[in-house]
């Protein structure tokens, strides 16, 4: 919907210059990363999302565990089914920040983002609370033989 509703080359308002809707593609990766070609981010997503499915698997018993690694594999679907399409990715959601400088490098808006990002960062927010609260499962049985998940 985005290429389509911004293909103008305007952004349209939201909330002021806050937060707007602004059509980007992005050749690169996460945060205006560039370290390779479309391609090489295409590859790198998939082999990523082909060992979330795998851990989702594994992980199926628990459903937290599942849901969250679920987040972030539907993200990353998501901006590779944009860079099979489109050879790139579609972000729109263009949000403002209070200008950073950390080393000599200025952040005035935040890049650009899609709603693949949202839920992939998301998903690794909730995995990272996950570790950092740790598990309160019960103790395994001894009948259960499956690999320790985080």
């Amino acid at each position: 919907m985005a290429v389509y509703l911004l293909a103008d080359d305007s952004s349209v308002r939201v909330l002021g210059e806050f937060f707007m809707f602004t059509l980007v593609y992005n050749r690169g990766g996460a945060m205006g990363t560039n370290l390779g070609s479309s391609t090489y981010y295409l590859v790198a997503s998939t082999l990523i999302l082909i060992f979330l499915l795998y851990y989702i698997y594994l992980a199926r018993a628990d459903r937290i565990l599942s849901c969250t690694l679920a987040l972030i594999a539907g993200g990353a679907l998501g901006n590779i089914i944009d860079r099979i399409r489109l050879g790139q990715v579609v972000d729109f959601i263009d949000v403002d920040i209070p200008d950073v400088t950390l080393f000599n490098y200025s952040i005035h808006r935040w890049w650009t983002f899609n709603l693949a990002d949202v839920a992939i960062t998301s998903g690794i927010m909730l995995l990272f609370l996950r570790m950092i609260m740790g598990k309160h499962r019960p103790p395994a049985q001894e009948s259960d033989n499956r690999p320790e998940l985080l």
